[in-house]
């Protein structure tokens, strides 16, 4: 069989680019076509540049690095591709890879990790924080957003089969698209963390550092609570607002290696998150460590979070709701048996993603070609 491999872009490690590693690690022999990539996150992701095709947003003035300003152009991009050779087409998908065109004598399957976010769930939140809500560009944005909506559930008839990354996006896949999903949870590298039982005197959050990872929410409330430590590891656009809302007590430590990551994440009295995550995998990471987890309570984080048994949750994204909830895991953080958060971990090992996700791709492929 020849396969062809589609991802959004390839200009970070973050999950989804993790995820579609473990995919290709499955193809090694596959052919990877993307929007746009950065090739020293290839060389760190150990994919050779030979295998893989850009589309023309690639070779535009800032593509590489400004390529979200050619957002108009992402569906011509990923429908400019000719995937005419290939048997099986596998896209790794939360913006447009799942809109590749294919023929009916093709198998297509999508591990979708959202519908497009700020289309649908963030489409007010992301006019808001853009200062788009009104004005001639905010006119501009709304007419592409919303012909963008039309092309992204037209574009989920191209897909024979979903595969998602919980039962949250499942659930998500459901109401806009209409489309059932196999959910497969992503891969996690629980065997590369550190176990540690025995922490040190700080609590920790790890993020990119964008509004809807609420970082800003974490640090605020830490400050009400001038006797706890809070170190904060990431960067991004909200790096100048989040080091002014800290204090003395607050360590913000910017970008770091995986391997100071790890470190510090092994060491922490508990790991704080405050997303409403698709399914989010460093809360995975930090329980990997023994770490106990302080989480808001909705989105993916109730499938690899215990409570009372691997961390605590709050239920608003509030000051006084997060604050309730550190709160609370001091009251009883002596009841969070490291061994057992370790344990919890292991649930998302990369051979379990691996052997799921093989299984239910030769399922299917014979499937179709039974028919």
């Amino acid at each position: 069989m020849k396969i062809a491999l589609v991802q959004d872009w390839l200009t970070e490690f973050g999950g989804a680019e993790k995820v579609f590693r473990s995919i290709y690690d499955i193809y090694p022999d596959a052919d990877i076509y993307t929007l746009v990539y950065n090739p020293e996150v290839l060389e760190k992701m150990k994919i050779s540049e030979d295998r893989v095709t850009a589309s023309f947003i690639q070779r535009l003035p800032f593509g590489k690095t400004k390529y979200r300003n050619y957002l108009p152009f992402f569906t011509k991009a990923i429908e400019s591709f000719d995937l005419s050779q290939y048997d099986l087409i596998i896209s790794s998908s939360y913006s447009v890879a799942k809109g590749i065109l294919a023929n009916s004598s093709q198998v297509h399957i999508c591990y979708c990790h959202s519908p497009v976010r700020y289309a649908w769930d963030l489409y007010h939140q992301y006019l808001n924080e853009a200062g788009l809500k009104k004005g001639l560009k905010s006119i501009i944005v709304k007419y592409y957003l919303h012909r963008l909506r039309i092309w992204d559930v037209i574009s989920t008839y191209r897909v024979d089969y979903f595969i998602c990354n919980s039962n949250y996006i499942k659930n998500r896949i459901a109401k806009v698209y209409r489309r059932t999903a196999k959910v497969i949870y992503p891969p996690v590298s629980v065997e590369q963390f550190p176990f540690v039982s025995k922490k040190e005197d700080y609590f920790i959050t790890c993020s990119r550092l964008v509004p809807y990872k609420r970082v800003d929410l974490i640090v605020q409330a830490f400050s009400l609570l001038p006797h706890l430590k809070l170190k904060v590891i990431g960067d991004g656009p909200e790096m100048a607002k989040i080091k002014l809302l800290g204090r003395s007590n607050i360590e913000i430590l910017g970008y770091q290696e995986d391997n100071v990551l790890k470190r510090e994440l092994s060491n922490a009295r508990a790991f704080v998150f405050a997303a409403e995550e698709d399914f989010g995998i460093i809360p995975i990471e930090a329980q990997a460590c023994g770490t106990p987890i302080i989480a808001f309570g909705k989105g993916g984080a109730l499938e690899t979070v215990i409570e009372n048994e691997t961390g605590v949750f709050f239920d608003e994204q509030t000051i006084e709701s997060l604050t309730e909830a550190i709160n609370k895991f001091l009251l009883m953080e002596n009841e969070f048996f490291s061994h057992k958060i370790r344990e919890n971990a292991m649930k998302f090992v990369e051979r379990k993603f691996k052997k799921a996700f093989t299984e239910f791709v030769d399922l299917h492929v014979t499937e179709k070609s039974n028919k």
